[in-house]
C-alpha cells in the first residue's frame, strides 16, 4: 500500500484504497515515468521479491510445528455466504464475513492450503445513507467485477471461462462462472450468476447478498454449495491445486456442499449410507448464531421442489435427504428444512466460536441426541481471533511488542490515532448531513465536533436488536450530563446498519440518530452511516474504549473489540461471547447483567444503570488521572496488561492454528481411514451403524447393582450391570457407570464416567451379558449414579455420535448416599 500511496497520494485517497481504481485514474503518461524512474523500480522490485517470497516459501504449516506434515490435510475448502476481505471488494454485511475474510488471511500467513468458496454478489450487501428524519435508506450500487481485483477462471486449453451448472426445481439449469481472488497464497472461488446461458430470472440469483425471497435465498444456497464443490473441482483439475481432504462449512449456508460430495461417492459405486459416512468424516460445521431466528429454515415442499429432480438424477433417495434438515427434536417444525440441523449432520465435528457460544450451542442443539447430557452433545468450540495486519494501526505494529513500550510515547501515539479518528468522523458527519439535505451554512458547528483529548467510546456493530444499540439511551438525561460533564467528559461514535427488512432495527437507528442530532449533545455523539472495512479501521485504531452491550448471551463472539485491544484500547462489555472467555478484572470492564431478571424492561434499566455508573466512576476518572507528564499512569497500566493478556489470545493466526490441529487434521485422519482399503471401512461403518441402529430397541439394562460397600471418601464401589444387547456384541457397546453429584431432579451433575467390563452371561442364561467395574468414590458430599449404554465403534468420533443412548427404566433409583 506504501508503494502504491507513493504514486499518488491523492489519488490513492480518493479510490478508497482501490489500486485497480487508482490506476485506472492516474493522468497520462504517469505509468511511463514511472517505467524510468530508478527509485520507484527498485521499490518496486524490492515488493515484489517480498510477495514472491511470501507466496512461495515454507510457513507454519510446513514446519512441523502444526503436527506431522504427512498427516495434516492436503488441502482444505473453506465456504462462506460471505468474505469481508477489503472494503473495495464489497462482499460482506458483517462480522461473519469479515471473520470470514481474517480466516483466509491468517491461512496464508501460516501457510495453511485452503481454498475459499463464496459467491461474487454484483450489489453487494447494501450502501447505507440517513434520510432527513435519520431513518436508514439503502441503495445497491452495481459492482462490475471487471473494475475488482479478480480474475476469471479459465480453461487452459481454450481460455474459455469455466461454468459450473446446477440444477433446479423444474429441471431449470443455473450456470455460474468462477471468479478468482487471490488473498496472498490462498485462493477465493467466487461464482457468478450474470452470464448469457442463464434466463433472465437466473440473472439475478448473485445480485444482493441475504436480499430476496425464500426461494432466491434457497437458489442462491444451492449455487453456494453444490456450484461451490464443483468449481473447486474445476479449479484443482486446471491448476493442479491439491484436491480438498477437508470441507469447511461457515454456518449453514453452504450446507448442499454435503449433498453434492455424497452424489460424487454414489456415482463412485458407494450406497447413500456409505457415501455420507466419507462425507461426515472429512467435514467441519461451524455454527455462528446463538439465535435461532439467525439460521436458515425453508419450507420442507420448496426444498423438495428443489431437489427431487436434482436427486432422481443422481439416484440418490429423496427422504434420506430431505431427513437430514428434519426438525426431528421437540418443538420442532415437520414442516421445516433447517440449513444448521443439515450442517450438523452432514458434519462429524461441529464447534461454536466461543467457550460460552459453544455452551450455548450444546444446549440450543441438544434435541439432535436426546438422552445425553447437554455437556456431552457433540458440539465443541474454538473462538474466534482478527487478522492483526489488517486491523492493527502502523504505528502500534512499529512499536513491536506494544506492552513494553515506553508510557509516555504509548500514550502519544494513542491520542494520534484518536485524533486520525475524529478527523474522519468530522468528514463523514458533513457528508451524510449534506445527503440528509443540509446546505453547508448549516454544517458549520461540525468542525467542532469530538474532542481529540476526550475519552472517545466507540460502538459499531449490525443492528439486530438483541445488540441493544439504544441501551445507552436508556436514561437520556443521565446520558447527557456524561457527555457534557465539566470535567470529565465522555464522547461516543456509533456505527451500524439494520437489515433492510428489519423495521425494528431502523426504528433503533432513528432513535439514535435523534438523539445525536439534539444540540445539546450533538458534538460528544456522532452516528456514522454506512459502517464497513474502513471506516472500521479508523474506529478500532482510534477510540479508547469499546462498548459492547448485547443481551447476554445471544453474542456468539463478538470481534470488534478484539481489533480495538489490539491497538491499545480497552474493552467495557457485558460478559458475553470472547470477553466472557479472557476478562480478568484488570484488561477493561465488566458491565454487570440482570441475567435472572424476566422483564426486558427492567433488565435494559438495571444493565444501563450499571453501564452509567461504571463510566462516570470508573472508565472517566482513571482516563482523566493525568500526571505531570501528562500521561494517565493507571489507564497505560491497563493498557499494557490488556495488551499482554489479550494480545495473543485475539488474532486470528491462534484461531486458524486451532482449526488446523482440533478440526482440520482429525478430519483428514477420520476421512483417510474411511477411505483406506478401497473404501472398505467406509462400507463396513455404514454397516455397523446401520446394524445398530436396528437393533437398538431390544437393548435394555436387566439389572444394575453395587456391592453395598459403605459410601465413604475413597472407598472403590464395585458396580454390576446385567444387560441385554438385542443381537449386539458387548464390543458394539459401552456399557458406563455415570456418576456425581445429584442436581435437581436427581439427574447427575457434572457427572464422570467409568467403563465396565463384559464379564460372561447373566443369570437368565446368554440372553444377557454381565459387565463389571469400580468407581472410587474421590469427593465429599452427596453422591448418585446410574448405568447407561451407548454404542462403540473405534471410528466414532465421540459417545453421542448416534445420538443412541439406554439407561435404566427408574434411573432415580439408582441414586443415593452422602460421602463424608
Amino acid at each position: 500500500m506504501e508503494l502504491l500511496s507513493s504514486i499518488d497520494a491523492d489519488a490513492w485517497e480518493r479510490a478508497g484504497g482501490d489500486p485497480v481504481a487508482m490506476l485506472s485514474a492516474l493522468r497520462p503518461g504517469k505509468l511511463a515515468e514511472l517505467a524510468e524512474d530508478e527509485d520507484f523500480l527498485r521499490r518496486l522490485d524490492e515488493v515484489v521479491t517480498d510477495l514472491r517470497a511470501y507466496a512461495g516459501e515454507p510457513r507454519w504449516y510446513q514446519s512441523g510445528d502444526a503436527g506431522a506434515v504427512d498427516a495434516l490435510p492436503k488441502a482444505i475448502a473453506y465456504f462462506s455466504p460471505e468474505y469481508g476481505i477489503t472494503a473495495v471488494l464489497p462482499q460482506y454485511s458483517g462480522g461473519l464475513g469479515i471473520l470470514a475474510g481474517d480466516h483466509l488471511k491468517s491461512a496464508s500467513d501460516l501457510g495453511v492450503p485452503l481454498i475459499g468458496v463464496g459467491l461474487l454478489y454484483r450489489h453487494g450487501y447494501f450502501t447505507q445513507s440517513l434520510q432527513a428524519d435519520g431513518w436508514q435508506a439503502e441503495r445497491y450500487p452495481a459492482d462490475d467485477p471487471n473494475g475488482l481485483p479478480l480474475s476469471v477462471l479459465r480453461r487452459p486449453d481454450n481460455g474459455e471461462p469455466v461454468q459450473v451448472t446446477v440444477t433446479l426445481a423444474d429441471g431449470k439449469l443455473l450456470h455460474a462462472q468462477v471468479w478468482l481472488a487471490q488473498v496472498g497464497r490462498v485462493p477465493l472461488l467466487l461464482l457468478d450468476s450474470y452470464v448469457a446461458e442463464n434466463e433472465p430470472a437466473l440473472h439475478e440469483v448473485t445480485d444482493r447478498l441475504y436480499g430476496g425471497g425464500t426461494d432466491h435465498r434457497l437458489r442462491q444456497e444451492l449455487l453456494l454449495g453444490v456450484g461451490g464443490v464443483r468449481a473447486v473441482r474445476a479449479f484443482c483439475g486446471i491448476t493442479g491445486h491439491p484436491e480438498p481432504e477437508v470441507f469447511h462449512t461457515n454456518e449453514g449456508h453452504a450446507g448442499f456442499l454435503g449433498l453434492e460430495r455424497i452424489r460424487e461417492y454414489h456415482e463412485a459405486g458407494l450406497s447413500f449410507s456409505e457415501a455420507l459416512e466419507l462425507t461426515r468424516a472429512g467435514t467441519v460445521f461451524t455454527t455462528h448464531t446463538p439465535v435461532p431466528a439467525g439460521i436458515d429454515r425453508f419450507p420442507r415442499d420448496l426444498v423438495e421442489r428443489h431437489m427431487e429432480p436434482v436427486l432422481a438424477s443422481w439416484g440418490v433417495p429423496l427422504d434420506k435427504a430431505l431427513a437430514l434438515g428434519a426438525e426431528t427434536y421437540p418443538g420442532g417444525d415437520p414442516h421445516v428444512f433447517n440449513m444448521a440441523v443439515m450442517g450438523m449432520r452432514l458434519a462429524q465435528r461441529v464447534n461454536g466460536v466461543s467457550l460460552l457460544h459453544g455452551h450455548v450451542s450444546r444446549e440450543m442443539f441438544a434435541g439432535l441426541w436426546p438422552g445425553f447430557d447437554t455437556e456431552e452433545v457433540p458440539i465443541g468450540s474454538i473462538t474466534n481471533g482478527v487478522h492483526a495486519p489488517t486491523w492493527v494501526a502502523p504505528e502500534i505494529s512499529d512499536l513491536g511488542y506494544a506492552a513494553d513500550a515506553d508510557a509516555g510515547h504509548l500514550w502519544e501515539i494513542r491520542k494520534r490515532l484518536r485524533t486520525r479518528m475524529v478527523t474522519e468522523t468530522r468528514r463523514r458527519l458533513r457528508e451524510s448531513w449534506r445527503q440528509r439535505g443540509a446546505s453547508g451554512a448549516e454544517l458549520t458547528w461540525i468542525d467542532d465536533v469530538l474532542d481529540p483529548d476526550v475519552l472517545t467510546i466507540g460502538f459499531a456493530r449490525r443492528v439486530p436488536s438483541y445488540k441493544r444499540l439504544t441501551l445507552m439511551l436508556n436514561d437520556p438525561e443521565r446520558l447527557a450530563a456524561l457527555l457534557n460533564d465539566p470535567d470529565r467528559p465522555i464522547q461516543i461514535v456509533i456505527a451500524g446498519k439494520a437489515h433492510p427488512a428489519d423495521e425494528g432495527g431502523k426504528r433503533l437507528i432513528q432513535q439514535m440518530v435523534r438523539f445525536a442530532d439534539s444540540e445539546t449533545v450533538r458534538r460528544r455523539i456522532v452516528f456514522l452511516p454506512d459502517y464497513d472495512m474502513a471506516l472500521a479501521r479508523y474506529l478500532v485504531q482510534g477510540a479508547d474504549v469499546w462498548l459492547n452491550n448485547p443481551l447476554r448471551p445471544l453474542e456468539a463472539c463478538g470481534t470488534s473489540g478484539m481489533k480495538v485491544a489490539l491497538n491499545g484500547g480497552l474493552n467495557l462489555s457485558v460478559r458475553d461471547g470472547w470477553w466472557d472467555e479472557w476478562y480478568d478484572g484488570g484488561n477493561g470492564w465488566e458491565i454487570p447483567t440482570a441475567d435472572g431478571v424476566d422483564d426486558p424492561a427492567r433488565r435494559d434499566e438495571l444493565e444501563a444503570s450499571a453501564l452509567y455508573e461504571l463510566l462516570s466512576k470508573n472508565v472517566a476518572p482513571l482516563f482523566y488521572e493525568a500526571g505531570p507528564d501528562g500521561v494517565p499512569g493507571g489507564w497505560v497500566q491497563m493498557m499494557k496488561h490488556a495488551l499482554r493478556t489479550l494480545g495473543p489470545l485475539v488474532q486470528a493466526d491462534r484461531m486458524v492454528g486451532d482449526y488446523v490441529k482440533n478440526l482440520y487434521a482429525p478430519a483428514a485422519e477420520s476421512s483417510r481411514a474411511l477411505a483406506a482399503g478401497d473404501r472398505s471401512e467406509a462400507r463396513s461403518l455404514a454397516a455397523w451403524k446401520d446394524r445398530v441402529r436396528q437393533a437398538w430397541p431390544e437393548v435394555r439394562i436387566d439389572h444394575a447393582e453395587t456391592d453395598g460397600a459403605e459410601l465413604s471418601l475413597g472407598a472403590v464401589l464395585n458396580v454390576q450391570a446385567t444387560v441385554a444387547l438385542g443381537g449386539l456384541s458387548p464390543d458394539d457397546v459401552s456399557v458406563e457407570v455415570v456418576y456425581g453429584r445429584p442436581g435437581e431432579d436427581d439427574e447427575i451433575a457434572e457427572p464422570n464416567y467409568e467403563v465396565l467390563t463384559a464379564d460372561g452371561a447373566g443369570a437368565a442364561g446368554d440372553s444377557l451379558t454381565r459387565f463389571t467395574g469400580t468407581v472410587e468414590l474421590g469427593r465429599p458430599g452427596p453422591f448418585g449414579y446410574t448405568v447407561r449404554i451407548v454404542p462403540r465403534h473405534p471410528l466414532l468420533v465421540n459417545r453421542a455420535e448416534l445420538g443412541l443412548v439406554t439407561y435404566p427404566d427408574a434411573p432415580a433409583g439408582m441414586t443415593n448416599g452422602d460421602l463424608r
